[in-house]
């Protein structure tokens, strides 16, 4: 197949490297950073032909769009001519429901845009830290909408299979901007919060442990990306983080009260509940 990736930061440049690994594709590359479309070529992920922008699209099959949700709809008003009747875009965007309707009313006539987010990445930005390694045995999820063809869908699921994802599921835009203010934003917010509540100047690196790593890890964040995406799903964000303020809240009068019971319940919960998650 041939397949066009615009944006090879780490989650593009990821995606070029896994469908690479097959030998099955030709992946064009497409970056406003020519160094990162040179090291891209250098790696192999991509063709080495300079083509111009409207020549990749046009001799493409898929693609995919891996830049900020807010530029997807103005890249599909700019450039959607170029694309053939039968082209397949998908996007990986970590909110949907704001801009489906504007993104949809971009598409040129035949071509279906699926809209996907596979739920693996780094915390770092760029091509130099971009791995085909984050997709194994990751979750990808799709949002149809009406307007998609089901041979479509199928190729997009085909694809997070192929660069290693164990599983893909079809929701609703609305319950993916529910459950992902839930399990990526929210812990994007904590994880920021917790690196920020410490106090300055009492090297804290030298004391910290595998629980304060892993729970951090993340908040070496993206600004730009992160502040849309937050503020683009404000109304389910705020609702998880009322959510885990009240849990918060649980622990601490308990910790308050000298509550060992309360503790011990919270902590019993909260195991079975994260084995549940591995099953």
């Amino acid at each position: 197949m041939k397949i066009t990736i615009v944006g090879l930061g780490v989650v593009g440049g990821s995606m070029a490297m896994a469908l690479a690994q097959s030998g099955k594709h030709r992946i064009y590359g497409v970056d406003v950073d020519e160094a990162t479309l040179d090291k891209a070529r250098e790696m192999g992920i991509i063709e080495k032909e300079q083509l111009s922008l409207p020549e990749k699209l046009g001799d493409s099959e898929l693609v995919i769009l891996s830049i900020y949700p807010r530029d997807i709809a103005a890249f599909m008003q700019r450039h959607g001519s170029c694309l053939k009747p039968g082209t397949v875009v998908t996007d990986v965007a970590g909110i949907k429901g704001r801009y489906i309707d504007r993104i949809q009313a971009a598409l040129p006539e035949g071509v279906d845009f699926v809209f996907g987010h596979p739920m693996a990445g780094r915390e770092k930005r760029g091509i130099d830290f971009a791995t085909a390694a984050v997709f194994q045995g990751a979750n990808y999820i799709l949002t149809p909408t009406p307007r998609n063809r089901e041979e479509s869908l199928c190729l997009v699921e085909a694809l997070a299979r192929e660069m290693g994802c164990k599983r893909v599921r079809r929701i609703t835009p609305a319950f993916h901007d529910e459950i992902i203010a839930f399990t990526s934003q929210l812990t994007h917010a904590i994880s920021v919060a917790l690196v920020n509540s410490d106090i300055e100047g009492r090297d804290t690196g030298s004391f910290i442990g595998d629980s304060y790593r892993d729970l951090t890890r993340i908040a070496n964040i993206n600004p730009d990306l992160w502040s849309e995406l937050f503020l683009g799903n404000k109304e389910y964000l705020l609702g998880a983080i009322e959510n885990f303020e009240a849990q918060l809240d649980i622990i601490k009068d308990a910790v308050r009260q000298d509550d060992g019971e309360a503790l011990r319940a919270c902590f019993e919960k909260s195991s079975r509940r994260r084995q549940n998650l591995d099953v």
